[in-house]
């Protein structure tokens, strides 16, 4: 792992130095839930391409069509704020952290930090990226569209806001992306692969996910409830060994623009639902004393989307 980043932070170093041709990039997003530093490189000796789109679907089409033709490399450090927080609450701060359990299914600061299974990752993709028209200013996203293959890699795994010593691997093929416009924001990703994990009481596991979200603020939102001003988020996991599901992701958001800025207000509800059967050993439900086989997990996402 040391290594791959002192080589994230070599590539760093050579696309300071050649930010004249633009062929390799340095891109920075800073959020509460994912912040990430990605080295952007060209495989063709040019920038990456400029697309002008009209639509989503024009975007979409447009990433599927080159989806096999690689022509960036890019190598990414990520880091996930809150849901790393709620692990160091739990460890050090235990009495607040019982006191957050206010149902049997509802712990606040695991309601608004439940969703991610890890909390850093180090990323290489190998695909197709296409910028977009923006007004978007940096550390506040990528502003680009991805589609190709992705490997991601950690050290840890966090199960009920613990972190747990796990060296895995994720490979999954990725249609991802954002544009930020002045009067809306767009961003999406439908992704499907597998992952393997080092802790034999974590079972390895294929999955499917699918991500959309859209921020209109230029009070078309009231014309469609579910198409402006709204997201949604839902993985599926299947264990890999007998095909059977083992979790399911679900989270609503609904957006609020504000009047006199380009800001907006996000609230997503969902939940986690785990089945015992994605742990094992000491890791499993039955082993913590846990009565029902299976975990629930109410999500309460606050954000503040500029």
């Amino acid at each position: 792992m040391k290594i791959l980043l002192s080589l994230l932070l070599l590539l760093a170093s050579s696309a300071a130095a050649q930010v004249a041709d633009k062929k390799t990039t340095v891109e920075i997003e800073l959020d509460p839930y994912y912040s990430a530093i990605g080295v952007y490189n060209s495989l063709t000796g040019k920038p990456i391409p400029h697309l002008e789109v009209r639509n989503e679907l024009e975007i979409y089409r447009e990433l599927i069509k080159n989806f096999y033709r690689p022509r960036t490399l890019i190598v990414e450090a990520s880091l996930n704020p809150l849901p790393y927080a709620g692990t160091l609450i739990k460890r050090h701060q235990p009495g607040f952290y019982e006191d957050m359990q206010l149902a049997s299914n509802f712990n606040a600061v695991q309601a608004a930090t439940a969703g991610f299974e890890e909390p850093w990752a180090l990323s290489v993709f190998l695909g197709n990226v296409v910028s977009f028209d923006t007004i978007k200013k940096s550390l506040q996203g990528k502003r680009n569209g991805y589609s190709g293959l992705l490997v991601d890699m950690g050290t840890h795994h966090i199960k009920d806001n613990v972190l747990i010593r796990d060296r895995w691997v994720q490979l999954e093929g990725k249609l991802k992306g954002e544009q930020i416009l002045a009067d809306r924001s767009l961003r999406w990703s439908f992704r499907g692969g597998m992952k393997f994990h080092g802790d034999k009481h974590i079972a390895d596991s294929f999955f499917v996910g699918f991500r959309r979200s859209r921020t209109d603020f230029a009070g078309s939102g009231a014309t469609s409830f579910w198409l402006h001003n709204s997201g949604f988020e839902y993985v599926s996991d299947f264990s890999q060994e007998k095909l059977e599901p083992i979790r399911h992701l679900l989270i609503l958001d609904k957006k609020f623009p504000m009047k006199k800025s380009r800001a907006a207000f996000t609230l997503g509800l969902g939940f986690v639902w785990t089945a015992d059967k994605k742990y094992s050993g000491p890791l499993s439900n039955s082993a913590a004393g846990t009565k029902t086989p299976n975990s629930f997990q109410f999500v309460l996402r606050p954000n503040l989307e500029f």
